[in-house]
């Protein structure tokens, strides 16, 4: 162990009641599984996007290692700049290096936008973080997938284990939920963030993918996140914009000044049509077609 400073870090030497009031010892033990991996890997790069998962691995390679552990950040068109941004400040908080690798094009296998698009994707972008890794003498690179990415979709898991980058939050059993849990105890800014994807995701298979497309889409939630929305997409099907947000998030849309300036606001963006998502917001509901197949 690089630091023993667990209980605003995570002291995971510390009391073997540290979650048992509020979440029983399964997740106290969870958590110290979690450190022992990363821990058994002397030193390690995250890949951070500044989501829930990623900030809260973070934090936990922190503690296990300290300064034998970086945060190494993709910077995409792929990647809004407010994560960007979010990402560099949460670093910050932590205490954790911060490296941001420019990765600027999109690989023609990525914009032709396939059903194994994330493949391509995570394949690209994990090799550029194992590239930084190597460069600061860390050989071992960490994701911040949890065990509830099992359950939908996610052709990007296979470039991990191809790459063979470790997946600590899935090797403990930990899940979202837990790992909100835990990222609340330890002060974390991304305890309650609304879950995010890639820009990409906003965008139907075989929809051609290029940066004018993500920039619109970014322009467009950026609109809705400054409305005060907080679980939100915008899906961009050609010249639609088609929003969807959390179904307790609707009723504001019942407003016809408010439904006006945003459609106004959408259609500078570029979009032609503005349309809404009745049933609100679903994750990965761009997979429905592949479950129709």
């Amino acid at each position: 162990m690089q630091n023993n400073t667990l209980l605003e870090a995570g002291n995971y030497s510390g009391n073997s009641n540290l979650f048992k009031e509020d979440t029983g010892q399964t997740l106290d033990q969870k958590y110290r599984k979690l450190l022992d991996i990363i821990s058994s890997l002397g030193s390690a790069a995250v890949a951070f996007s500044g989501g829930v998962d990623s900030s809260f691995l973070c934090h936990a390679a922190s503690a296990a290692l300290g300064d034998n552990a970086i945060a190494v950040t993709i910077v995409s068109p792929m990647l809004p700049q407010s994560e960007i941004t979010a990402a560099k400040e949460i670093a910050a908080k932590i205490g954790l290096k911060h490296i941001l690798v420019e990765e600027m094009e999109i690989d023609e296998e990525v914009a032709a936008n396939p059903k194994e698009r994330c493949y391509f994707c995570k394949k690209i972008e994990f090799g550029g973080i194992l590239d930084a890794a190597k460069q600061h003498g860390i050989n071992a690179v960490l994701d911040g997938s949890n065990i509830d990415d099992l359950g939908d979709y996610r052709p990007g898991l296979k470039a991990l284990e191809e790459l063979c980058v470790v997946s600590p939050l899935r090797k403990a059993g930990l899940n979202k939920a837990e790992i909100r849990t835990l990222s609340k105890r330890f002060d974390l800014p991304t305890w309650d963030k609304p879950a995010f994807a890639c820009l990409a995701s906003r965008i139907p298979y075989g929809e051609r993918i290029d940066r004018e497309k993500l920039e619109r889409i970014d322009k467009a939630e950026d609109r809705l996140r400054s409305a005060g929305f907080r679980q939100f997409r915008v899906r961009s099907h050609g010249d639609i914009a088609r929003i969807e947000v959390s179904p307790e998030e609707r009723p504001r849309f019942f407003n016809e000044q408010f439904l006006d300036d945003l459609s106004a606001s959408f259609k500078s963006f570029g979009f032609l049509y503005v349309a809404f998502e009745l049933e609100g917001y679903r994750m990965g509901s761009l997979n429905r077609i592949l479950a129709k197949e």
